[in-house]
């Protein structure tokens, strides 16, 4: 997207009445300096010149934005081609630069879909990714289970296959699946392609909401067969009609009577916690909800509104992602501009509902319930999360304020000395920001040496740190060598080695019985297994140790699928570089199935399947 000219006002003094009579009435994007060049604060506006004036009155709406004005040193804005160019602009640039009044939704997985591949006999499937024109896609489902769920509910009313292409292609009698009723067996030729044709059409048909037809049509597909002799596949449409209707009845309060595709939105805000509950209906059926917890004014003590909340949450879920034609929601909008822009992001007209009745209300009140139960978990683990750190602070005599307090550990996994990785988490506002964890590639040092791979992580970290994310405690997973190495390097940098903290394991590894060994000639500290403040630095560290296990296995299975690669006849520089350019890298290789690896030029069909079967 191309936007237009930028301005950039940067005073020594930021003088308001100058800038703003110089501001353009014109869409676009503005962003909130602070000290240090900090960004405070993003939004976007219809007209620049009277949104970006109404901070700098004399009332403001929220005593957030008192909080924020007052920490305001320059105003930078983007002027764009219309409100919607400034939606997105907004949303990629909270997202990126994390700005510290905005509320900010982290949600960094993509949600699933349910996948039928294009093959003479689709394939049921499991899938999370960028779609396609070459499959159906149906969703995307709210997690894993709804999705694996569906699949179970399409296996065993219309009995479609789940199997690898590669499998199904080899087979020479009928799987497990087919033995217990949960495939019709295309594989050995039990069903004609028409037949399981007439199968995927009516599991498609059902994911988009029109079971009652689909049970219509299976009757009458029974009584013709039955008036034709063919018993048997009657009774495969009896069955199908047996297995779809008890489907039905257990989902019968799980559906809205319709094929309308809707998303329920609860907005909850109490005792200084925010949840939004998102619930998923697609094609009449419930598919389950999932709750959000917003990095919400988490450096000030003011709420936001449950209006804000949702603009907040509306502008930066919907605007990549698909939005469905309803919207139901447990507060007002008070922006209705939003619903204009992502209609005209979606293309089509979509609905809000605020007041609505029967099904629609019980979702509503259900997503309502699980917000409100949702948010109490969170505020209880935050609460017991908050003591642990008051406890560890209390032992290491670490600064206030326990919310900015700041924590970060060091690990090292290799195998034998293979894929060395150093990995460093970080523990801050009572919980982990795993956004924030890095990963080093140890390389240069002898296989097997953990000090020389310490050394050159900690020399990455540390070395021109910025002050604002230099930590106020460094836990070294290690004993008094792992820590000497620390403390080498701190004194080297130029650092306080008292913030270096070593975690050496109990007897025979025993979680509960570490020590804390110090860098600057404290005693040694035994707090035993129950101390609270033991539980956060083991907590920390296992988290430590997990990210570098994951990274290590990670960066190994990559070189060894390089190997792999490499091993099999016929698969020479150009076609490996070509499979890296189709498929994005070894992780997409391994993923793609026979018929795209077939795809790539030069692989023929018994090429792809040799490199499907030397990669699983």
């Amino acid at each position: 997207m191309q936007m237009a000219d930028e301005f950039e006002q940067a005073q020594p003094a930021f003088n308001i009445p100058e800038f703003l009579s110089n501001l353009p009435t014109r869409p676009g994007v503005y962003r909130m300096i602070g000290e240090g060049g900090a960004v405070l604060y993003v939004g976007k506006a219809r007209d620049l010149k009277k949104r970006v004036s109404s901070y700098f009155q004399k009332t403001h709406s929220s005593p957030r934005i008192a909080h924020m004005v007052e920490r305001i040193e320059r105003v930078d804005i983007t002027v764009t081609r219309s409100e919607a160019e400034a939606l997105l602009l907004e949303n990629n640039l909270i997202k990126s630069l994390n700005p510290r009044y905005n509320i900010l939704f982290r949600d960094d997985k993509s949600y699933p879909y349910l996948r039928l591949t294009a093959h003479e006999y689709p394939r049921v499937a499991y899938y999370r990714g960028a779609v396609d024109r070459k499959s159906q896609y149906f969703g995307p489902y709210p997690n894993a289970w709804a999705v694996k769920e569906s699949i179970q509910i399409i296996q065993r009313v219309f009995q479609l296959r789940n199997c690898e292409d590669t499998v199904f292609a080899h087979r020479s009698r009928p799987c497990l699946q087919a033995q217990i009723g949960r495939c019709s067996a295309p594989c050995v030729g039990r069903i004609s392609p028409d037949d399981y044709a007439k199968d995927v059409n009516s599991a498609s048909r059902f994911l988009r909401g029109e079971a009652q037809d689909i049970l219509k049509e299976l009757e009458a597909r029974m009584l013709q067969a039955a008036d034709e002799l063919r018993f048997e596949q009657a009774a495969v449409f009896r069955n199908q009609m047996a297995a779809l209707s008890k489907v039905l009845h257990q989902q019968s309060v799980d559906t809205t009577g319709g094929d309308e595709d809707t998303d329920i939105i609860a907005v909850i805000i109490r005792n200084g916690g925010v949840c939004v509950n998102l619930a998923m209906v697609r094609g009449g059926r419930h598919l389950g909800d999932r709750p959000m917890f917003p990095d919400a004014a988490m450096n000030v003590q003011e709420l936001n509104s449950d209006s804000e909340v949702l603009e907040a949450f509306l502008s930066q879920h919907y605007v990549d992602k698909a939005l469905p034609a309803t919207l139901i929601i447990n507060c007002e909008l008070d922006n209705p501009e939003l619903l204009m822009l992502l209609s005209e992001q979606a293309g089509r007209r979509v609905n809000i509902v605020r007041h609505p009745q029967s099904n629609r209300r019980r979702w509503l009140e259900m997503a309502v319930e699980n917000a409100e139960m949702a948010l109490t978990r969170r505020l209880a683990e935050k609460g017991h999360a908050a003591s642990r750190t008051r406890a560890l602070a209390d032992i290491l005599e670490l600064p206030e304020p326990l919310e900015e307090l700041r924590i970060e550990c060091f690990d090292i996994s290799h195998t034998a000395g293979e894929a060395t990785q150093a990995s460093c988490v970080v523990f801050h506002h009572h919980d982990m920001q795993n956004r924030e964890y890095r990963r080093y590639n140890i390389e240069d040092i002898t296989p097997g040496d953990d000090y020389a791979a310490m050394r050159q992580a900690l020399l990455r970290r540390y070395t021109d740190v910025d002050p604002e994310t230099m930590p106020q405690l460094v836990l070294i997973d290690g004993g008094k060598g792992q820590v000497g190495m620390a403390r080498d390097v701190f004194d080297e940098l130029g650092l306080d080695i008292g913030l270096l903290v070593g975690v050496r394991k109990g007897e025979n590894r025993k979680v509960g019985l570490e020590t804390l060994v110090f860098a600057d000639g404290r005693a040694e500290l035994e707090l035993g297994p129950t101390h609270p403040a033991l539980m956060l630095v083991a907590q920390i560290r296992d988290e430590a140790h997990r990210f570098a296990i994951t990274g290590m296995r990670a960066k190994r299975g990559k070189a060894r699928l390089v190997s792999q690669l490499d091993e099999i006849e016929g698969i020479g520089a150009k076609r490996k570089q070509k499979l890296m350019a189709r498929f994005g890298g070894l992780r997409g290789i391994k993923a793609a199935s026979v018929e795209d690896l077939a795809s790539v030029e030069g692989i023929s069909q018994m090429l792809a399947e040799e490199i499907y079967r030397r990669l699983h």
